[in-house]
């Protein structure tokens, strides 16, 4: 390279490195000190030290309102600050399980809680089940060669990106009485109906308005197992002659049993906590029929008038539990249906 000429200009320097003289100087003031921290701790330490304000976060927002939480469970009346509470022990926990039969909430003493696990147990059930099979039909369809097919991806994943609010919003415009859906019904001859205040078709509507809204984002963790699938195993298949319900069973299915095992836990989890777009939606009825175990927690500690915070702490630490209960059974499930590599 030519050097420059006597008497001219030196370069300027680029923009880039004009912003990143900051970041480096930044960084040669932080190196120091870390450089002294791993010389005195040596590598775990170092571990320690970036893992500790996570940690703290952790303890602070997590660990310590659990904590709290369960001390709440164990006082009585209606005030909210713990100074101003009585130590009851154990009551609020013999409040939720006094029934005389447990199928039948009205023999409960606390029946809307016994109303809301009903009403949870039965919305897992249908909504997990059916969300799992139409986000697995779903990915299937897109994994396939498709006509813009990344257009396809995207309708499907952006009800994921809509408030839960703004989804229960859109369908009480669609399903009330003067909405969309019999609107078209009624310009089609069919007579409208009331799908909010029906018993049946308002729990019908909260089981497909969650799936509508939450089916995109385990259709995309699916599809990515369904891209992780050598393409090796279907080429051989076809090449054999193998029936496509085969190859599904044989080889798709037991592949991608580690990501159905993650959206079976996340979808679960989910639907136990289920609140804001059936709330919107609903409130909660009519009746009782769309009352979910949270919805009862919130109601029971916040908006009742005659709220308990214990009596609603209770309840959230039951359904905690059970949900580390319903995780960790699935959990061990999967590992068992690993199979175990041999030994080379």
């Amino acid at each position: 390279m030519t050097p420059p000429a006597a008497g001219s200009p030196a370069p300027s320097r680029s923009f880039g490195s004009i912003l990143l003289a900051p970041v480096k100087l930044v960084m040669g003031v932080i190196d120091v000190p870390l450089r002294a921290l791993q010389k005195a701790t040596g590598i775990s330490g170092m571990a320690i030290f970036f893992l500790a304000p996570n940690m703290l976060i952790f303890g602070i927002f997590v660990l310590l309102p659990l904590a709290i939480n369960f001390v709440y469970s164990m006082t009585g009346g209606t005030a909210f600050f713990l100074a101003d509470r009585t130590f009851i022990g154990l009551d609020q926990y013999d409040r939720l399980f006094e029934c005389s039969n447990y199928l039948d909430p009205m023999s409960c003493q606390e029946d809307a809680f016994w109303t809301a696990v009903g009403n949870t147990g039965w919305f897992v059930v249908l909504q997990v089940t059916l969300m799992i099979l139409v986000a697995l039909g779903t990915a299937l369809i897109l994994n396939r060669k498709l006509r813009a097919r990344s257009f396809w991806r995207a309708v499907f994943f952006f009800p994921v990106l809509l408030s839960p609010v703004v989804v229960g919003l859109i369908w009480k415009w669609i399903l009330q009485r003067q909405g969309l859906l019999n609107f078209a019904l009624f310009e089609m001859g069919i007579e409208p109906h009331n799908w909010l205040t029906d018993r049946t078709w308002a729990f019908v509507a909260a089981v497909g308005v969650s799936i509508w809204a939450h089916m995109g984002f385990y259709a995309l963790i699916l599809l990515a197992g369904l891209q992780a699938i050598p393409k090796d195993l279907y080429e051989a298949a076809e090449m054999d002659g193998t029936k496509a319900s085969r190859v599904f069973w044989r080889i798709t299915l037991p592949l991608l049993a580690p990501n159905l095992l993650v959206v079976v836990v996340l979808a679960l989890i989910k639907a136990v906590q289920v609140f804001d777009e059936v709330y919107v939606l609903t409130g909660g009825g009519p009746g009782t029929s769309t009352m979910f175990l949270t919805q009862y927690i919130y109601e029971t500690g916040f908006a009742s008038q005659l709220r308990n915070p214990g009596l609603a702490a209770a309840a959230s630490i039951l359904m905690g539990l059970v949900l580390v209960v319903l995780t960790l059974l699935q959990l061990g499930i999967g590992r068992k249906t690993e199979p175990k590599g041999g030994k080379k």
